[in-house]
């Protein structure tokens, strides 16, 4: 089944599941050759849609099954009519297999073949050096071809994946190819999804290669990718609800200086469907909390002593947005940690945490950035994203708690290392209080009784498709832009009536 656009599969899988899915479906039956005949087909159709124009074609080949692919692409466009050049950056007399076959199939249609010399590039070219089973960074003489293909500003096609992404991770191996289309096969990478693969991949577009969905269904999955079809589900609301079968949230935070963080808490809270929403804040800052939103019970707090009451009455807490790191926020934090109560800690609590100043408490979500998370696994930020995947299991297990790793491709896991991921997003969202949202949004949601992983990855869907919406208008974008489009988009996705 060909996927030229969203939606795609929900299941997202690691570079060894595909291989491992390729030949299961190999031992049923369906020669390797074949499957790769299909996917050149199919990559050879994306070509010709996104580029009706095109005559002229530059394939650079490896010298692996992803090589094979782009030899058979090469006949195709032969046969076609277009010029042709294939460019072997791999050793062809090292070509075995299934790849072996494609490349003397390309000299039997008499295709240009040339080893790499730095020539110059033309046409549309056709990324064919690495595929997914890349491990280490990319050596030369991949990586003069790649920085050939990324400096010749001509169109890209990558078979598969960019070459010099990591499948698994979306990390850049050392250097990358910046395609404008990438056509993948049989399941869908989890590293086309995160870290550094929206400047990598592209457009997406996605074939299974007519595999057996009951040998596909057999197979394991590693990251499930969040969509509108498998979304975890907010019940609809009886004619008969009243405000006390809704939740109470607790938003703590607001130091001086910060108060508006917890104030952008506290209207996505509100505006996501929490019965009643308290903000525990700095008394400077009460007057503008009823000012702008008088539903909302608004209390100024100046100790810790003053909190436990508050505390007392509430079904979930949202602790962090502005708390700052001084003596009130810590003193805030501390009486949160001892609270039997489940809680969404962000921003200053999470710093707090990586200090070891508090211990998180049971029936949490954390919601770092990369900056965070590195602090709380006491690593540094790049190797957060060198791995992104394995940092939010890490997390998780590390506090015993569903973790959030935010940024391109944001990641839900929780202590059984099931890991969720949100592609949606825009780069408009690169400012400040995105977070104080989200964190809103998750702990209305656990108000609303979500468990907290399912409350998680609603949550970071509806902020991720709400950045995307809002970001369609550009730079500009702030925080509070987000409230009213996630409050639009959970109704349409989850209705309050049925």
């Amino acid at each position: 089944m060909l996927h030229s656009k969203p939606p795609f599969p929900d299941a997202l899988y690691s570079a060894a599941q595909v291989r491992d899915l390729d030949a299961r479906l190999i031992a049923a039956g369906t020669p390797g050759f074949e499957l790769m005949q299909r996917a050149a087909h199919a990559a050879w159709r994306a070509i010709r849609r996104h580029w009706p124009d095109g005559q002229r074609l530059t394939v650079l080949a490896g010298h692996g099954n992803n090589a094979g692919d782009g030899y058979l692409i090469a006949a195709l466009a032969k046969r076609a009519g277009w010029q042709v050049t294939v460019l072997a950056v791999g050793d062809c007399s090292a070509l075995k297999g299934d790849a072996e076959t494609a490349y003397k199939e390309a000299a039997s249609d008499q295709v240009d073949i040339q080893p790499w010399q730095q020539q110059v590039l033309s046409g549309i070219v056709v990324d064919a050096l690495l595929g997914t089973g890349l491990k280490g960074d990319v050596r030369d003489p991949y990586t003069s071809a790649i920085h050939a293909i990324n400096d010749s500003r001509l169109p890209v096609m990558a078979v598969d994946i960019p070459s010099g992404l990591c499948a698994d991770t979306g990390h850049t191996l050392g250097v990358a190819v910046r395609a404008d289309l990438t056509v993948t096969f049989i399941g869908l990478k989890v590293g086309l999804f995160t870290g550094d693969a929206p400047d990598r991949v592209g457009e997406l577009v996605f074939d299974d290669l007519q595999a057996d969905p009951a040998i596909v269904g057999q197979a394991p999955v590693s990251v499930k990718r969040l969509d509108t079809f498998n979304l975890p589900v907010l019940k609809a609301r009886p004619r008969t609800a009243h405000k006390g079968q809704f939740g109470r949230v607790l938003v703590i935070g607001g130091d001086l200086g910060f108060g508006g963080a917890a104030l952008l808490s506290t209207e996505s809270t509100l505006r996501s469907g929490a019965g009643m929403v308290t903000l525990a804040t700095r008394p400077e800052h009460v007057t503008a909390a009823l000012t702008r939103f008088p539903e909302v019970m608004s209390a100024g707090i100046s100790s810790a002593n003053q909190l436990m009451a508050l505390i007392e009455p509430a079904s979930v807490l949202v602790v962090g947005p502005g708390l700052g790191q001084h003596s009130w926020g810590r003193s805030l934090l501390s009486a949160a940690a001892n609270a039997e109560r489940p809680q969404v800690w962000d921003a200053d609590a999470l710093n707090q945490l990586a200090a070891g100043l508090v211990q998180l408490p049971k029936d949490c979500v954390i919601t770092p950035h990369p900056g965070e998370a590195a602090r709380l696994l006491g690593i540094g930020t790049q190797e957060i994203q060198v791995d992104r995947p394995a940092a939010t299991r890490a997390l998780a297990r590390k506090f015993n708690a569903v973790c959030v790793l935010k940024g391109s491709g944001s990641l839900i896991a929780n202590p059984a290392g099931d890991l969720a991921l949100a592609n949606h997003g825009h780069p408009a969202m690169a400012t400040g209080g995105l977070g104080d949202v989200l964190a809103g949004v998750i702990g209305a949601l656990m108000a609303q009784k979500m468990p907290a992983f399912e409350a998680a990855c609603l949550g970071v869907w509806l902020h991720a498709l709400a950045g995307e919406l809002c970001g369609a208008s550009g730079r500009g974008m702030v925080a509070a832009d987000l409230i009213p489009v996630i409050r639009r988009l959970l109704e349409e996705q989850q209705p309050c009536l049925s």
